[in-house]
C-alpha cells in the first residue's frame, strides 16, 4: 500500500509539473472578455437555418466561403485544395486547385477570381482555372502566414486579411489549430493588407486584431469592414486611411466571415458561441497556458451551432438566422443568389447551404 501511494503521489508530482511548466507555443495577453448576453435582445434564438438546403460536395469539406460568378454559377473553395463551381443542376465540379488551403474567395468585374489561400498567401485564377501566385510577404519583409479573406476596391486594389502573424496555418497543424492558438493568445498580431496588382506591393492597411477574419468593402469603395475575431467584433475602417472605429460589438459567438448582401447590407456568420470558461480566463494568463497543455479533447473547441445575421453599414443588426440544434453548423458566413436564395458557407461541413428566403 505505502508504495502504491507513493507511486501515486510521484505520478501526481509529475503531472503537476507537467501542468505548471511544460513549454506551450502560446504567451498569452491578459484582456477583459466583456460579458456575454447570450441568445437575447437581437439575438434571440430561433430555427430560420433549419430549413436549409444541402449540396453535397462529393467527400469535399470546408466550403469555407461562397462567391457568384460571372456566369451566375456558385464557386466555393474546399479543405484539399480544390476550388469547386455548383451546376444550376447541384452537381459540383472542379474550377481550380491551389495546392494549399483556399479560404476567402472574391470575383473582380474582369472574372479573375482572387483567393486569400492560408498556405500559399493571395492568388488569382483566370476564368480557365489558372492559378497564378500573387504575393505572401509584405513590403516591409514580413511574411503572410494566415491569408483568410479578401475582397476588391473599385480602383483594383486588394484588401485581404492575414489572420495571424504569430501562428501560420500550414506550420500549426491547420488553420482551426493555428485559430485556436491565436485566440488563446490574444496578443492582437492579424492585420488587414492591401496588394496593389500595379506595383505588385503589399503593405499594411489596419494591424492590431486579434485573429483578423472577414474582410469586405462598401458599394461606394470608402470602407473596409473587418471582423475582428477574437474581440466578438466587427470594425470600420475608412478607405482613406483614417482611423477605424468598432460598429458592431460583443457578440454571442466567434465572427468569422463577413460579405455584402444584395442591398448594401452584410451577412456575417458566427462559426461558434463563445467559450464561458475561456471569457472567465481572459485575464488569467497562467491558466490559458495551463489549459494548452491538456490533452486536445480538453481543450478549447467549436460548438456546433448555425448562425448567421445581416447587419446594416453602422452595424445595426437586421436579422438572425439560427439552427440550435446544429445540424449545419461551424457556420462562416453567407452570399446571395439573384434569386433571393442565401447560400450558407462552413469551417467544416460537407455541404454547402441554401436557404430561400420568406
Amino acid at each position: 500500500m505505502i508504495k502504491t501511494l507513493s507511486l501515486l503521489a510521484a505520478v501526481l508530482a509529475c503531472l503537476a509539473v507537467y501542468l505548471i511548466v511544460w513549454p506551450v507555443p502560446v504567451r498569452p495577453v491578459a484582456w477583459e472578455a466583456p460579458e456575454d448576453a447570450g441568445y437575447t435582445q437581437e439575438f434571440i434564438q430561433n430555427d430560420r437555418l433549419a430549413a436549409l438546403e444541402l449540396i453535397d460536395l462529393g467527400g469535399r469539406i470546408g466550403p469555407e466561403d461562397a462567391d457568384i460568378g460571372p456566369d451566375g454559377l456558385i464557386y466555393v473553395p474546399s479543405h484539399n485544395g480544390e476550388i469547386l463551381r455548383i451546376r444550376t443542376d447541384g452537381s459540383v465540379e472542379l474550377f481550380a486547385q491551389t495546392d494549399g488551403r483556399p479560404l476567402g474567395l472574391e470575383f473582380a468585374p474582369d472574372g479573375t477570381l482572387y483567393v486569400a489561400d492560408a498556405y500559399r498567401g493571395l492568388l488569382a485564377i483566370d476564368q480557365l482555372g489558372k492559378v497564378t501566385f500573387l504575393t505572401n510577404q509584405v513590403e516591409d519583409g514580413s511574411p503572410v502566414l494566415y491569408a483568410d479573406d479578401v475582397d476588391i476596391a473599385a480602383d483594383g486594389s486588394i484588401y485581404f486579411s492575414d489572420a495571424s502573424t504569430r501562428f501560420g496555418a500550414e506550420a500549426n497543424g491547420g488553420t482551426l489549430a493555428a485559430s485556436v492558438l491565436d485566440l488563446v493568445e490574444h496578443s492582437a498580431s492579424g492585420r488587414i493588407l492591401k496588394f496593389d496588382p500595379v506595383s505588385g506591393k503589399t503593405t499594411v492597411f489596419a494591424a492590431g486584431l486579434n485573429f483578423a477574419n472577414g474582410v469586405a468593402i462598401n458599394d461606394e469603395s470608402t470602407a473596409v469592414f473587418v471582423v475582428e475575431t477574437g474581440a466578438y467584433r466587427v470594425w470600420r475602417f475608412p478607405m482613406d486611411g483614417g482611423e477605424g472605429r468598432v460598429i458592431l460589438d460583443n457578440l454571442p459567438g466567434f465572427p468569422d466571415n463577413i460579405n455584402p448582401a444584395s442591398d448594401g447590407t452584410f451577412w456575417v456568420g458566427l462559426v461558434s458561441p463563445r467559450n464561458a470558461i475561456m471569457d472567465k480566463l481572459s485575464g488569467n494568463t497562467f491558466l490559458r497556458r495551463v489549459i494548452m497543455r491538456l490533452p486536445d479533447v480538453m481543450k478549447p473547441a467549436p460548438t456546433r451551432y448555425g448562425f448567421i445575421l445581416r447587419m446594416d453599414a453602422d452595424g445595426r443588426i437586421i436579422e438572425t438566422l439560427q439552427d440550435p440544434t446544429g445540424s449545419y453548423a461551424l457556420t462562416t458566413g453567407a452570399v446571395t443568389l439573384s434569386d433571393g436564395r442565401v447560400v450558407v458557407t462552413s469551417l467544416t461541413e460537407p455541404a454547402l447551404g441554401l436557404l430561400q428566403q420568406d
